[in-house]
């Protein structure tokens, strides 16, 4: 007898997808294991797949699913590469379990790695565009990216506890570290939350009252660039995150410059003062 699918209220038939369990990750590592795969790969393939399973509030895999992570991934700032690779180990583990459909073939080229830069004006324009439209929310989401470069999977650490210590315990590349929150942005997040009615946990909520998802961050930066007429495909975490990482090496390059000079300065008077040449 053939199998019933599911169906919605309308008659259509409803695609359950492929469920990512811990039974089925490990029964595609042993099948890897014993094509002679070292531990080493193994281990690249547990992470992957590792990730791929936060990314899926219901751990399922559907039409689109590849494609939507993929993004997902490079405004994270993974490199093209590294993405490639994480897609790849969905696309094997796809075809361990008989769902081809659900693959995404298409490769990001080299030249996909290269990312539009966003100018410190165009920010600005962000920002005054946000305030003219009344929209705090994304006002403050491209502020908090672009000030304090935190990562976009974390954004749900940014509570009213953290606003209030100044500070986000983030993990970044396995590596932990604490992100500063800038005394103005502390405040602003501060004085949305208490207006908002947000006295503990993630500021950056839905209505019901759950952390934002990161499609929801995106589409709202996009919209706010629209407005601001700025080119949207700057839109997003990632270009925030490297005008934070530009500016601040900007800053840094200038303080050592200026600390050349004063040392280059303070040798000349001592030589003028000490020096082994006999004044002419």
């Amino acid at each position: 007898m053939e199998k019933k699918l599911p169906e919605d209220s309308c008659g259509r038939v409803l695609e359950t997808g492929v469920l990512l369990t811990e039974t089925g990750i490990e029964e595609f590592l042993q099948f890897l294991r014993e094509k002679g795969r070292v531990e080493g790969t193994l281990t690249w393939y547990r992470r992957g797949l590792g990730h791929l399973c936060e990314a899926l509030p219901d751990r399922r895999i559907r039409r689109g699913t590849l494609a939507r992570w993929r993004e997902e991934l490079l405004q994270d700032n993974y490199a093209p590469r590294t993405v490639n690779l994480f897609i790849s180990v969905a696309n094997t583990y796809l075809e361990f379990m008989g769902y081809r459909e659900y693959q995404l073939a298409e490769q990001l080229r080299p030249g996909d790695e290269l990312q539009p830069e966003l100018s410190r004006g165009e920010y600005l324009r962000l920002l005054q565009t946000a305030k003219v439209l009344g929209r705090e929310r994304v006002y403050l989401l491209v502020k908090v990216f672009a000030s304090t470069g935190l990562p976009l999977q974390e954004l749900p650490k940014l509570t009213v506890e953290a606003a209030e210590q100044g500070k986000v315990e983030v993990v970044s590349g396995g590596i932990r570290q604490m992100i500063r929150l800038p005394d103005c942005v502390r405040q602003e997040l501060g004085s949305y939350a208490k207006r908002k009615g947000i006295h503990g946990g993630p500021i950056f909520i839905t209505r019901d009252g759950k952390a934002m998802s990161r499609t929801n961050v995106s589409t709202g930066i996009r919209q706010l660039c629209v407005a601001a007429q700025v080119p949207e495909e700057k839109g997003n975490p990632r270009c925030l995150k490297r005008l934070y990482q530009t500016t601040k090496t900007g800053i840094e390059n200038n303080i050592a410059l200026l600390v050349e000079q004063a040392h280059d300065r303070l040798l000349e008077d001592e030589q003028l003062a000490a020096g082994w040449e006999e004044k002419k």
